[in-house]
């Protein structure tokens, strides 16, 4: 950067380039922030009222139930599904295309019930709904992406489901926030941008792209030549700008990996000169890590204002994601040499209560604003699929393309600080520094307070893996890395006896082989014909064995454990397939540690790779929490987890304990809850909603005693 006379020449090269660190740049003719959750949810209610062609919908989750609009005078709440039923029915050819994230278990009470079994979509033959599981193991479908008519579309932080919706008043108890279970949840902050011309177009490409992906079928490009479908009363921040795209799409079934989201994350931040500010639900990135602490290193780099959450939600990811965070600022403070540093967490007006941070937005300089679906976390790098739009500074509108970026960043400091953007802009503007600004703005009521550089962590679950990345992985965990991670050395076997147990498990694997080949036992596995099969055996005393020999067959061929669990839930009623589905995962799991224990670590690693870490001593120390966490984390098969937990130490008692500890909320919740809600809304008499009623009691019980049993586990 230059002065030539009184103008400021900024001789640096553009940090968004095509084909690097973002897929595609687009003409935007009109740009708008969106702010939480409030006004996104109006914003795309309003311009599914416009639309003429097409619906596309693209989440991490979609509950057809969440509500769109609340405490609105002029408007009637309205839930999602029933927006869409209404829009679709009165334009004929209107087409809806919903693509939800299929999930792992550990978000299964958290999920729409319905959803699993698309029962709450399947009204009209025009809606299409899919479940996307086309990742690796342990990735998720994270972008959140809506195109309408390929016209406008938005991007960002917030799905269409319950516990996002909120106003930028954050009120400490808002009688509105109330979710579609009719649980009242806590103050929530996200934001979403909202584009309009090519960069809606492209990103209407990306939605098909997945589509083809999901379902194997290809969306055709709409046609619409009616008035463009912008949101009203919703007015524009930016005006014709350019739109980066940038994506995270892991390496999946001959596909390569792209890793856009992170090289723009480098770029920029080494591009900033003057200030950086970011917010994000998380900071456990190594490379977003990294790239600050060059940038603070620097002896006259740009200041970093980080805001996040004060802490994490749930005890799962407190004590493996925060753990990690912590570690991470640990390392900030300590290169902060020159002050320029500043971490900070937003509370509301009693000036205690946090506000939950769920955005993630970083923006450099009045130069680069980026909005997104991507966490500062090592999974948005490179594991689960992101979408992230950014806008640059460039060309004949730069002046006022800053002017655009400053006033959105003002905004969120504004909103934070309990102030107006006018007063925020004046007070950035009187003070040699950003940081100078907002420290001047901090009060005791609504305010930002510094994050403590060191911080209490009650259960520092990252401990117990040396090497973090397989908590917050970057890339799809390969079989012999979860074998690293997992199994313990031991003495060295004879030659003999390693020769009899590969001899005998090759003759295994090739009688299973030849068996699916040339016996009908592909066809018995189809589940159409062990829905069919397992119905004749519905009241059969031998059921339950039955059930659980399928269980068993279906360990050891690998076939996904929630498959199955729905399975049962649809065959059997209820009660019986609640005891069914845990007790034939139970079964599975005894059987599938038994092979893992007499295979042994020597010829798992023959069979599935050559590195043993010295991890699995550590884990056999841990063992019954240790297993309670990894049954609730998507890192691996069902099977996988046994076979690696038979070859460690882990003691079988923890080991089965922990297993039905970690997987009986999820079973019993798809089980039990499964056949009687679809029972109640095909015949909703008294009796099947009290059924429902007293089921879901039992089942909050029953959490309750997990929670219980696994806080008592950890104090010990």
């Amino acid at each position: 950067m230059s002065v030539e006379g009184n103008i400021v020449v900024d001789k640096q090269g553009p940090i968004l380039k095509e084909g690097e660190n973002c897929w595609r740049i687009e003409n935007a003719s009109r740009v708008s922030f969106l702010v939480d959750g409030a006004a996104y949810f109006e914003a795309f209610a309003s311009a599914i009222d416009q639309a003429e062609k097409t619906i596309y919908i693209a989440g991490w989750e979609i509950d057809s139930r969440v509500s769109l609009f609340k405490g609105r005078k002029n408007r009637a709440s309205v839930r999602l599904k029933e927006h869409i039923d209404k829009k679709i029915a009165a334009t004929p050819h209107l087409q809806a295309y919903l693509l939800y994230w299929d999930f792992s278990m550990i978000y299964a009470l958290e999920r729409e019930w319905l959803s699993m079994f698309k029962l709450g979509w399947n009204t009209n033959r025009r809606i299409h709904f899919f479940m996307d599981d086309e990742h690796p193991t342990g990735a998720s479908q994270h972008q959140k992406i809506v195109v309408i008519d390929d016209r406008v579309a938005f991007s960002g932080g917030i799905d269409l489901t319950g516990n996002r919706w909120d106003t930028p008043e954050h009120r400490l108890h808002d009688p509105r926030r109330i979710n579609p279970s009719g649980r009242t949840y806590k103050p929530f902050h996200d934001i979403q941008m909202l584009v309009e011309g090519d960069a809606a177009a492209a990103l209407g490409d990306l939605f098909r792209d997945r589509w083809h992906r999901a379902t194997g079928k290809h969306l055709p490009c709409p046609r619409s030549e009616g008035p463009v479908p912008w949101p009203l009363p919703v007015e524009a921040d930016m005006t014709d700008v350019r739109v980066a795209i940038a994506r995270t799409s892991p390496a999946f079934k001959g596909r390569k990996e792209v890793r856009e989201v992170e090289a723009l994350y480098k770029d920029a931040i080494q591009a900033a000169r003057r200030c950086i500010y970011i917010e994000n639900q998380y900071l456990t990135s190594g490379v977003v890590a990294q790239a600050l602490v060059e940038s603070l290193e620097q002896e006259e780099g740009p200041e970093i204002v980080i805001v996040l959450p004060k802490e994490s939600t749930g005890w799962l990811e407190k004590s493996a994601m925060d753990a990690i965070r912590a570690r991470i600022l640990k390392r900030l403070f300590e290169v902060d040499g020159h002050g320029r540093l500043r971490v900070l967490y937003p509370v509301l007006k009693d000036g205690e209560t946090p506000l939950f941070v769920h955005a993630k937005i970083m923006i450099c300089d009045e130069r680069l604003v980026r909005i997104g679906s991507a966490n500062l976390s090592n999974r948005s790098m490179g594991l689960d699929s992101e979408c992230d739009l950014a806008i640059e500074s460039v060309g004949d509108r730069r002046q006022q393309t800053k002017k655009g970026i400053a006033a959105f960043r003002n905004r969120l400091l504004a909103e934070h600080l309990g102030t107006t953007p006018e007063k925020a802009a004046d007070c950035i503007a009187g003070h040699p520094s950003l940081i100078e600004a907002i420290e001047s703005l901090m009060g005791s009521g609504r305010t930002l307070k510094p994050m403590e550089d060191r911080q209490d962590i009650p259960f520092d679950g990252a401990a117990l893996v040396p090497d973090t990345s397989y908590i917050d992985p970057e890339r799809p965990v390969q079989m012999d890395q979860m074998i690293d991670q997992f199994v313990h050395e031991e003495k060295p076997e004879s030659r003999k006896r390693h020769l009899v147990k590969a001899v005998v498990t090759v003759l295994v694997l090739l009688g299973m082989a030849a068996a699916w080949r040339w016996t009908p036992l592909s066809e018995w596995v189809d589940v159409k014909q062990i829905t069919t099969w397992a119905k004749s055996l519905e009241g059969s005393a031998f059921a339950g064995v039955v059930v659980a020999a399928a269980y068993v067959l279906g360990g050891i061929l690998m076939a996904p454990v929630t498959l199955l669990v729905g399975a049962t839930a649809m065959i059997f009623p209820p009660l019986k397939a609640s005891v069914y589905a845990l007790g034939g995962c139970l079964a599975s799991a005894v059987v599938t540690y038994a092979i893992g224990a007499h295979l042994g670590k020597g010829l798992i690693r023959r069979l599935a790779g050559r590195k043993i870490n010295r991890l699995g001593k550590i884990l056999a120390k841990q063992g019954l929490i240790t297993m309670v966490v990894v049954r609730n984390l998507p890192v691996a098969p069902f099977t996988v987890v046994n076979l690696i937990a038979g070859a460690s130490r882990i003691r079988f008692r923890d080991y089965l304990i922990g297993t039905a500890l970690g997987l009986a909320p999820g079973v019993l919740a798809i089980s039990i809850f499964a056949d009687r809600l679809i029972l109640a809304v095909k015949d909703p008499e008294w009796k099947n909603i009290s059924i429902t009623v007293g089921l879901a009691i039992v089942l909050a019980i029953g959490i309750w005693w997990t929670k219980k049993r696994i806080s008592k586990e950890e104090e010990d």
